[in-house]
C-alpha cells in the first residue's frame, strides 16, 4: 500500500514562522528564509524526490522485516507457548533454528579476510614522478582507515549486502578538534647564572583530519528508482535521512561558517520527527526496540530532529539557483520535513555522489536487489518447521497421557505433580489389583526422522549460499569412509572460488569508489603535515629514500599532488588459493644454480610465509645497512691488529 502523507499547506506552514525572525546571511544571496515563497518550492522540490524514493523502496521493508526475525532467531510466542513458559521456563517452545545466521558469518568471515588486509586499499604512480606520492598517499590512508575504525563500517555495509541485498556506505572527511601539547623553555636569570626548564602546556588545535567511513541504513535509504543499484552514479538524485537531536544541529549551525542555517527555526515545533523515517526494522524485536524507537519515544526528555539528506543533479537556472544552464550537483538538507538548512553546491573533486553501494546479488536492473539471505529464507522456514514440529512432539510426549477409571482410583491423587506419590485406590477397587486401574496411552513419534531431514535441508542452504562447512571450520561427519586430503582440499578450494566471485563483485561495486573517494577526499582537504609510519609493500623504497634508520616519514599536502591508479583487491583471502606445489618450487629453485639466477628467493619465501598465515614477514628481514659481526681465524685477527685495522674492545 502506498505512503499518503498529508502535511500542512503551504500557507499554514509559513504561518507558523510568520512571528519568528532570525537573522541569516543566506549562501548565493539567495532568499532560504522558511517564511519564503523560494524556500517553500525548494522544500516541495526535495520532499517530492524523497517521498517518491521512500515509496518505491518501502516495498522491500516486508521482506526485510523477514530476514531481521531470522537473524534474531526468535519467534514471538503463540498464547498456548506463553502458558507453557510462564508454568515452567525451562520447557523448549518454537524458536528459528540459526543456521542463516552461521551462514552469514561465514560469508562475513571471508569478505573480512579478503578487504581487512593491511593496507585495505593500494595505490600506485601514474608516472615515475608519481611514484613517491602514490607510496605516502597508501600509508597516509592506512592511517585515517586505522583512526576512524574505517573495518566496522565495512563489516556493517557487508552484513547489509547480504541480508538486504544493498550495503550503502558514505565516505566523508572528519576534523576532530582538541588540546595539543607544546613544548617551551622557561629561561631564569639569578645572581647564581642562568638556568633554562622545559615546560609543557596544551593549545587548542586540529587533532586529526582525515577520511571516515559511515554506513547508511537500507531502510533509511533514498536512492532514484529510475537506476539499478550498481549504477547510482548515473541517478538523478541520491539521499537519506539522519537521526540527530536540536542540540547537534544547533552546535553545527555554529561551527560550519554558513553552510548550516535556519536551525534556529526549529525550536518552536514539537514534533521534529519526519514522517519517511518511520521505524520500520525488526531487528531488535526480542530484546526492546531499535535505537530509532527509542528516540521517538523519548520525544519528553530528548529533542529529536530528523534530517533528510539529497545530493541532486540540477540546472541552476531551472531552480532559481544561479544562472547555470548546464546539470551540477547541488547537496540540500532538509529538517523535520519542513525547514531547509543546507544548500551547497557539492564541489567534489572526483565529481560524483559521496555514496557506493555493495549489491553482490545485484541482476543490472533493480535498484534494491534479493540478498543471499532472502534466497536461503525458504529453506530457513522449512528447517525451522521440522525442529519445532519435533520439539512440540517430545515435549507432548513426554507428558503423562493416562488412561484412567475415575471410579476405582483417587483422581486428585493421581494428579499430584510430585515423585514418590502414594496414589489410593477406592473402596470398589480394595482387593482385585491396580494393574487394569490406570494405563498409559500408547504414544508414536512420528516426528523422530525430522533431526535427519534437517541435516539435509542444511547441506542444501550450504550449496546455494556458498558458506561451504569447511568454511565454517566444520569438517564432514557424515558417511563411514573417512574424509580424504583430496577431497577435502578440493571441496574447500571450490568453496573459496564461488566467494571469491562475491568479493571480486563488491571490490568492484564498492571498494573502487570507495577508494577513490578517499585519496580525492585526501587531496581536496588535507591541510597540515602528518607523519605515517615506513611499513608495508614500499618499506624498502621508502628506506632507500628517508634513510635506513628511519621509521617514519613526513607527508604535507603538497606531496600527495599526483596521479595516481588504485589498486583492486582480486577478493581472494591469504592462503586461499595456496598450494603446497610452492614448497616444492622453493626447494628447486633454492637447490638449482641456474633457476636461482633468475628468480628472487627472497620475495618467493616472503610470499609462501604470508599465504600459511604470518602477517609480519618484515619483521624477522635482516637489516642490511646495519654492521654484521665478521668472524676471523686468530692469525688473522694478529694480522690486522699489526695494520691497525682492528683495535680490542677495552682501548675503545
Amino acid at each position: 500500500m502506498p505512503y499518503i502523507v498529508q502535511g500542512d499547506s503551504a500557507e499554514v506552514r509559513m504561518g507558523n514562522y510568520a512571528r519568528l525572525n532570525f537573522d541569516y546571511d543566506y549562501p548565493y544571496g539567495l532568499n532560504l528564509d522558511p517564511k519564503s515563497d523560494f524556500h517553500e518550492s525548494l522544500r516541495s522540490k526535495i520532499w517530492q524526490r524523497a517521498s517518491n524514493s521512500r515509496k518505491e523502496i518501502s516495498k522491500r521493508f516486508p521482506s526485510w522485516n523477514e530476514i531481521d526475525q531470522v537473524l534474531t532467531t526468535y519467534i514471538p510466542l503463540s498464547d498456548k507457548e506463553k502458558r507453557i513458559k510462564d508454568k515452567d521456563s525451562r520447557k523448549p517452545v518454537s524458536i528459528i533454528f540459526p543456521y542463516s545466521y552461521s551462514n552469514l558469518e561465514s560469508l562475513l568471515t571471508y569478505m573480512s579476510l579478503a578487504f581487512f588486509q593491511d593496507p585495505i586499499f593500494q595505490y600506485e604512480g601514474v608516472e615515475d614522478s608519481d611514484t613517491l606520492g602514490a607510496m605516502l598517499m597508501e600509508l597516509v590512508i592506512r592511517l585515517h582507515c586505522i583512526k576512524t575504525k574505517v573495518p566496522l563500517a565495512l563489516h556493517t555495509i557487508f552484513r547489509d549486502a547480504f541480508s538486504y541485498g544493498v550495503g550503502i556506505g558514505m565516505p566523508g572527511w572528519v576534523r576532530r578538534y582538541g588540546k595539543i601539547p607544546v613544548r617551551s623553555k622557561i629561561v631564569t636569570e639569578s645572581e647564581l647564572g642562568t638556568s633554562e626548564q622545559e615546560d609543557i602546556h596544551f593549545v587548542d588545535g586540529l587533532v586529526f583530519e582525515g577520511n571516515d567511513l559511515s554506513n547508511i541504513d537500507p531502510y533509511l535509504w533514498l536512492p532514484d528508482p529510475s537506476v539499478s543499484s550498481d549504477r547510482i552514479q548515473d541517478g538523478e538524485f541520491i539521499g537519506w535521512i539522519d537521526r540527530d537531536n536540536y542540540m547537534n544541529l544547533l552546535s553545527e549551525e555554529s561551527n560550519s561558517g554558513g553552510d548550516v542555517f535556519n536551525v534556529k527555526y526549529l525550536r518552536g515545533k514539537t514534533d521534529k520527527r519526519s514522517s519517511l523515517a518511520t521505524d520500520e526494522s525488526l531487528r531488535e524485536i526480542r530484546h526492546g526496540g531499535t535505537s530509532k524507537s527509542m528516540r521517538q519515544g523519548m520525544t519528553s526528555t530528548t529533542n529529536p530532529v530528523d534530517v533528510i539528506n539529497l545530493y541532486v543533479t540540477l540546472i541552476p537556472k531551472e531552480w532559481n539557483l544561479g544562472d547555470g544552464e548546464y546539470p551540477e550537483k547541488w547537496f540540500f538538507r532538509l529538517a523535520a520535513d519542513d525547514v531547509v538548512i543546507t544548500c551547497q553546491k557539492a564541489n567534489y573533486y572526483h565529481g560524483m555522489y559521496p555514496v557506493a553501494v555493495a549489491s553482490p546479488e545485484y541482476d543490472g536492473y533493480s535498484i534494491t536487489p534479493i540478498g543471499r539471505l532472502e534466497v536461503l529464507y525458504g529453506l530457513q522456514g522449512v528447517l525451522d518447521w521440522l525442529f519445532n514440529s519435533h520439539v512440540a512432539n517430545v515435549r507432548k510426549a513426554i507428558n503423562d497421557m493416562l488412561i484412567v477409571d475415575p471410579y476405582l482410583v483417587n483422581i486428585n491423587d493421581l494428579k499430584d505433580p510430585e515423585p514418590g506419590k502414594l496414589i489410593r485406590l477406592r473402596r470398589p477397587a480394595w482387593g482385585h489389583g491396580v494393574d487394569k486401574v490406570v494405563q498409559q496411552l500408547g504414544v508414536t513419534d512420528i516426528t523422530r526422522l525430522n533431526i535427519a531431514d534437517s541435516a539435509y535441508i542444511t547441506q542444501w542452504m550450504d550449496r546455494i549460499s556458498g558458506a561451504d562447512q569447511s568454511m565454517a571450520g566444520i569438517i564432514r561427519q557424515t558417511g563411514p569412509e573417512r574424509l580424504t586430503r583430496g577431497e577435502f582440499q578440493g571441496t574447500r578450494s571450490s568453496a573459496i572460488s564461488r566467494l571469491q566471485r562475491i568479493a571480486m563483485l563488491i571490490g568492484y561495486q564498492f571498494m573502487q569508489d570507495i577508494g577513490t573517494m578517499f585519496a580525492v577526499h585526501t587531496q581536496q582537504y588535507m591541510t597540515k603535515e602528518t607523519f605515517v609510519k615506513i611499513t608495508g609493500r614500499y618499506e624498502d623504497q621508502l628506506k632507500s629514500i628517508f634513510g635506513p634508520e628511519a621509521t617514519r616519514a613526513p607527508v604535507s599536502p603538497l606531496d600527495l599532488a599526483i596521479s595516481y591508479d588504485l589498486i583492486v583487491r582480486d577478493g581472494s583471502i591469504p592462503g586461499g588459493n595456496f598450494s603446497e606445489a610452492w614448497l616444492q618450487l622453493f626447494q628447486t629453485i633454492g637447490s638449482t644454480p641456474e633457476l636461482l639466477a633468475q628468480f628472487d628467493i627472497t620475495r618467493i619465501f616472503m610470499y609462501i610465509a604470508q599465504q600459511l598465515g604470518a602477517k609480519n614477514v618484515e619483521d624477522f628481514k635482516r637489516n642490511v645497512n646495519r654492521i654484521q659481526p665478521t668472524q676471523m681465524s686468530d692469525e688473522q685477527v694478529v694480522r690486522e691488529a699489526e695494520r691497525g685495522n682492528i683495535v680490542p674492545t677495552e682501548e675503545i
